[in-house]
């Protein structure tokens, strides 16, 4: 089993990958461009942090499409513009308000949209509600795991556009926890990685 981690290198992403709390889930890191001397094969998951540049990513494009074609799992989570470099991925931006939170009474709209996904055995809906920078057009066939007051996808599983499988979200926990900004993203880890260790990990190793 093997978690391959992109690692950009700013502040929230060294906070979030290297120190103690979390590195554990990570069996290597790269840089972005550094991907294409890493066999990517060798790791079960690849995982794609919130705000890596898409330029730094889009060169490996054909090499990540190699990949999911093989039956590799990519987690990327969001403002990373993964449709430049990903396959099958329809998004729409949306201004963020970052300070709803102040309106007393005030709601989001993020629900969980599959309560009975194993990811929810780990995570309340208040661990996946702080901020909104878009939504998805998944694919016919994708499972929808979470949804924004309009019922339009935030996280998704997409495991019909190719032969593996990509998990997309356009939530950021990774820059918030490294941020020490939004404790809802920190609770989003402590769920969603050993998820990801527990289930994506070992799902492609079987």
């Amino acid at each position: 089993m093997s978690i391959l981690a992109v690692h950009p290198g700013a502040y929230y992403h060294i906070e979030s990958f290297e120190s103690p709390r979390h590195a554990g889930y990570f069996d290597q890191l790269v840089r972005p461009e550094d991907l294409g001397s890493v066999a990517l094969e060798e790791h079960n998951v690849v995982l794609i942090p919130c705000r890596t540049p898409a330029d730094r990513m889009a060169p490996h494009a054909a090499r990540l499409r190699a990949y999911l074609d093989g039956g590799g799992t990519i987690v990327a989570t969001g403002e990373s513009e993964s449709q430049l470099f990903l396959p099958g991925i329809s998004f729409t931006p949306q201004p963020t308000n970052f300070w709803w939170w102040l309106t007393p009474g005030a709601d989001l709209g993020v629900r969980i949209a599959a309560p009975e996904h194993a990811l929810f055995q780990r995570l309340e809906q208040r661990d996946i509600t702080w901020h909104l920078h878009g939504w998805f057009d998944a694919p016919p066939g994708a499972e929808i795991l979470a949804v924004n007051g309009q019922g339009k996808p935030i996280l998704y599983i997409d495991d019909v556009t190719t032969a593996g499988r990509m998990v997309l979200t356009s939530l950021d926990p990774f820059f918030h926890h490294g941020s020490h900004f939004m404790p809802a993203t920190t609770r989003f880890l402590e769920g969603f990685l050993p998820w990801m260790r527990n289930t994506l990990d070992r799902k492609a190793s079987q």
